[in-house]
């Protein structure tokens, strides 16, 4: 037996925000990220269609990206305060995911961050409170996703959780908040949500439910995604569509080592001064990591099938891959994205030298290779890695060099 969950309700459109004054409850705590919500105007409608719901509002503000353990502890010691039968996450990936830990915390206060941590292991919540989400990036899909990311500074680690029980109730997904994102954000964002897709179509736990959903989006990010980028704002609102079929479809199919590489290189170079930013390095990572999969005949058979749907050409599955992976690396030329570590400069663009130095790397490079291996997303992945062979694609990926193992 399987399982299929997304939000209840999922309201999109120009104007969707406004479904927040049919909201019944007392009282909503608000948690958002930095000032661009503010600035632009949203964080303002938000209060006022809650109060004109008839609901007494509270702000948590300040959720930084890669959200820390600290800020969800926090987060979630307001909301015990405040009591909310309502928490609205407005934002990015960062205030949703962080929002989603808070609401575990604050319905079981004495759970742990360890045992949040594992996979499929959370009870039951609702409570206390129901959670709304509303992206303003074109990427994360956590307004329809079972997953949360939140970073352990102290370990330099990124954290999924991943429960069916974090969905949120209910999704908004206004293409008017897309329409604020800096163009470096449309790239790396954009470059997520095709991740997603393609990862969840390979998924060892995709099914007939999940496979249209990845298959549309991927058709939808090849046609509108460099688009969005240069400016396009009818692209940009398709877009915000692309990203949350991939995450319906990634939330229910799961994910692969792409992204269990990403989580575990996120932060692990924080003391040289510099994230690698998550939606770059899949886009980095995933070329190297469909060379490895396609190694498995299932796999490159879904490859070939993204290839035809793509409507890239060739004849054998072989040829397929090939130019499935040469249309993603030009796709991050297109998006200014880096092709490897060590051309990844601190500002997240093509440098000759990147803010990763060679030695501290390969220094680290087991442990990132275990950690990568424990990760809750190499699980569904087609082709199961040894830590030896996760080594060597970390490296492949540090290098840009071929995957032939």
């Amino acid at each position: 037996m399987a399982r299929f969950t997304l939000p209840r309700d999922l309201y999109h459109g120009k104007g969707a925000l406004e479904a927040l004054k049919t909201f019944q409850g007392k009282r909503a705590m608000i948690c958002v990220g930095g000032g661009s919500m503010k600035k632009f105007g949203f964080l303002d409608k938000v209060v006022a269609y809650l109060k004109e719901a008839g609901m007494e509002v509270e702000l948590f503000e300040g959720i930084e990206p890669d959200p820390s353990v600290d800020t969800v502890m926090k987060g979630a010691e307001a909301m015990l305060k405040f009591e909310p039968d309502w928490i609205i996450a407005i934002g990015g990936g960062s205030p949703i995911d962080a929002a989603k830990a808070m609401w575990i915390k604050y319905e079981y206060p004495d759970i742990t961050f360890e045992e949040m941590c594992k996979v499929f292991g959370i009870p039951s919540l609702r409570r206390k409170a129901h959670f709304c989400a509303i992206s303003s990036t074109s990427g994360t899909a956590t307004e329809v996703t079972a997953f949360s990311i939140i970073t352990d500074y102290n370990k330099g680690i990124k954290y999924p959780i991943a429960d069916f029980e974090i969905t949120p109730d209910v999704a908004i997904v206004d293409p008017d908040l897309a329409e604020t994102m800096p163009k470096k954000l449309v790239a790396h964002t954009g470059m997520d949500a095709m991740t997603h897709s393609v990862e969840a179509y390979v998924s060892t736990a995709h099914c007939d439910y999940t496979d249209p959903l990845a298959l549309h989006a991927i058709k939808m990010i090849q046609d509108d995604l460099v688009d969005s980028y240069n400016g396009d704002m009818s692209k940009r609102d398709s877009m915000h569509n692309a990203q949350c079929l991939a995450g319906m479809a990634f939330s229910n199919a799961l994910l692969g080592i792409v992204h269990s590489m990403a989580h575990k290189t996120g932060a692990a170079f924080a003391d040289k001064g510099a994230h690698i930013i998550h939606g770059a390095a899949n886009a980095m990572y995933l070329p190297k990591v469909i060379a490895f999969n396609a190694k498995n005949p299932e796999a490159a058979e879904r490859y070939g099938e993204i290839a035809d749907h793509m409507k890239l050409g060739g004849n054998t599955n072989e040829e397929k891959v090939k130019l499935l992976i040469d249309y993603l690396r030009k796709m991050n030329d297109d998006l200014n994205i880096p092709h490897c570590i060590k051309n990844y400069g601190a500002d997240s663009y093509p440098a000759e030298q990147g803010f990763v130095p060679e030695d501290v790397f390969l220094e680290r490079l087991h442990d990132i290779a275990v950690n990568a291996i424990g990760d809750a997303c190499t699980g569904s992945n087609p082709r199961q890695p040894s830590v030896e062979e996760m080594e060597k694609l970390l490296k492949c990926c540090y290098y840009d060099t071929e995957v032939d193992f």
